[in-house]
């Protein structure tokens, strides 16, 4: 089994610039940017992020407000701004230099255990157990015989993953990235490519018989909710390069604002009225704005954090 992912893995893995020769902080950030992100939206932000910031101590001086700007549509901003009390926290506490053990990751602003574990292996080579939803699926199918796995991560699935990891340091970080590329690849969640699976002989799923799911899977949801007012507001700010009178949020329509000196705001603007958005979740939305950081409200309107 382990001979048989890890040949595929070499043989028909994604060329991701995270991957190979690149910096512990290029994979710090491609970590973050990937969190709830697929790999075709996060590429070429990460590739002008890298460009733009190669290093922690570049990125730290880095005003919140352009932070944001670069961070564009991968969504869940917060993230960006933890990035960067992570990247001031490496050049006070580190000299600059991403820390390279679990410990020392885990105390990072936004860095989970998952994040830490990934960094540790794939950036300085260290035998961790790196856990995602795409090595959980891989795991329940191929081992445990089940369709998906529990809606949330178990101490059971952990141990499992402990107990399959390779005792070599080198095979057990080739190990992570290879399940995990399946999982990607091959045993996706809606349409499992069974037919081209590497292990697809030695899957509890198929010897089974293939039991469907014991739940659905709920997305989450984005039309009309306030995550995609916030990102609304949001896209407005990033493009406004004066603060943005409330007055403008709430009434001003696309077409009137084509003249004067929000014009550069028409697109933006125009789609955020074109939600229909009721007084309370706009307000809401700003408010929450406003709370986490990701804007401010002056005498002259809101705008990104300085």
């Amino acid at each position: 089994m382990y001979q048989q992912i890890q040949a595929w893995f070499l043989r028909e893995a994604r060329d991701l610039p995270w991957r190979g020769n690149c910096s512990a902080w290029g994979i710090l950030v491609s970590e973050i940017m990937l969190q709830q992100t697929p790999v075709v939206r996060v590429q070429p932000v990460w590739e002008q992020w890298l460009q733009r910031w190669p290093t922690p101590a570049d990125f730290a001086t880095a005003p919140a407000a352009e932070v944001l700007r670069a961070w564009g549509r991968l969504g869940y901003p917060r993230r960006a701004l933890r990035l960067h009390a992570a990247a001031q926290q490496i050049v006070e506490q580190h000299g600059g230099a991403v820390p390279d053990t679990t410990e020392e990751l885990l105390a990072l602003p936004g860095v989970g255990s998952y994040t830490a574990a990934a960094v540790a292996a794939f950036a300085f080579g260290r035998r961790t157990t790196v856990v995602d939803t795409n090595i959980r699926r891989v795991h329940a199918r191929l081992v445990i015989g089940q369709a998906l796995p529990a809606p949330a991560l178990t101490a059971a699935e952990m141990t499992l993953a402990t107990e399959l990891l390779p005792q070599d340091t080198e095979e057990s970080v080739l190990w992570n990235a290879a399940v995990m590329e399946l999982g990607a690849l091959v045993c996706t969640a809606r349409s499992p490519k069974c037919d081209v699976c590497p292990v697809l002989d030695k899957c509890a799923w198929i010897a089974a018989g293939q039991p469907e799911p014991t739940y659905i899977p709920k997305g989450q949801p984005w039309a009309g909710t306030d995550r995609q007012v916030r990102g609304a507001v949001m896209a407005v700010l990033r493009a406004a390069s004066t603060p943005v009178h409330a007055d403008l949020l709430w009434n001003t329509s696309a077409e009137q604002a084509q003249t004067g000196p929000i014009a550069e705001l028409a697109p933006q603007l125009g789609k955020l009225h074109e939600l229909n958005t009721h007084a309370p979740q706009l307000e809401r939305a700003l408010a929450g704005l406003v709370a986490d950081g990701l804007a401010q409200l002056s005498e002259a309107g809101y705008h990104l954090p300085a």
